[in-house]
C-alpha cells in the first residue's frame, strides 16, 4: 500500500542515487528547514556495515547482505511511519537499491524472488522519488568521509545507471543532475523535496490544479 493511502501514515519520500550525488546532505538540511516535520530515515547498508557486517565479493555473501539491508531498511520505514504518525519521512536510499548491488550478471527479477517481493510492490511503498545523480556522472570525485563507500568513480557510474533503471519507474520520479557546483545541486535537489510534498498535499486534499 502506498504511503499516501493511508493519511495517518504521512508522506514517504526516497532520496536515492549512485555514490556521491548529495541525497543524505539534501536530506539533512530539508529535516532542518522543516523541523519536527521531517523525519529521517538513515541508509540501512552503512548501518550494518559501519556497524561490522563483514563484506565479501562472493555471490553468495553479496546476496546475504543485500537481503539484510533490505530488511534492515523496510523495517525502519515501518517503524518510523508508527512512531511518528503524519510526520515527512524522507528516506536516505530505500527497499530498491539492492537491485543494483546484486551479484552482476544475475537478472534484477532475482533480487525480487529472493526478498520475497516485486519491483511494482516495493515501488508502491514511497509517495515519490528524488533521484540524485551521482558526481562521478561528471568525472567528480565522490568522497564523502563515508567508509562504506567504497566505490571507484566507473562504479560509481554504473551503480547511478543501474538504480536510475528501477527507480525511474516510478510515477513521482524527479532527478536532480549533476551539477559542478554542490551547492547549486544542492539547492535544485531542496526545490525539488519542497516542491513534490507540496504537490502531494495538494492531491491528499483533493486540489485539482487548473489545465
Amino acid at each position: 500500500m502506498s504511503g499516501s493511502e493511508n493519511e495517518e501514515h504521512g508522506l514517504r519520500i526516497v532520496l536515492t542515487g549512485g555514490p556521491g550525488g548529495g541525497k543524505t546532505t539534501a536530506a539533512d538540511l530539508f529535516r532542518r528547514e522543516l523541523g519536527e516535520q521531517v523525519v529521517v530515515v538513515p541508509e540501512a547498508a552503512s548501518m550494518l556495515i559501519n556497524g561490522g557486517f563483514p563484506r565479501y565479493d562472493e555471490p553468495t555473501a553479496i546476496r546475504a547482505a543485500q537481503r539484510a539491508i533490505y530488511g534492515v531498511q523496510r523495517n525502519l520505514e515501518d517503524m518510523q511511519l508508527v512512531h511518528y504518525p503524519g510526520r515527512i519521512l524522507i528516506c536516505d536510499r530505500g527497499t530498491i537499491d539492492g537491485v543494483a548491488y546484486w551479484p552482476k550478471g544475475e537478472h534484477p527479477e532475482t533480487f525480487f524472488q529472493d526478498v520475497e517481493s516485486s519491483l511494482d510492490e516495493e515501488l508502491s511503498r514511497y509517495d515519490a522519488v528524488i533521484f540524485f545523480e551521482s558526481a562521478a556522472v561528471g568525472g567528480m570525485g565522490i568522497e564523502g568521509g563515508n567508509p562504506a563507500r567504497i566505490e571507484d568513480i566507473d562504479e560509481a557510474i554504473d551503480l547511478d545507471r543501474r538504480l536510475q533503471a528501477v527507480w525511474s519507474r516510478h510515477p513521482h520520479y524527479t532527478l536532480v543532475p549533476n551539477n559542478k557546483s554542490f551547492f547549486k545541486k544542492i539547492t535544485m535537489g531542496l526545490a525539488a523535496i519542497e516542491a513534490i510534498v507540496a504537490r502531494l498535499r495538494r492531491e491528499r486534499n483533493g486540489y485539482e490544479p487548473p489545465s
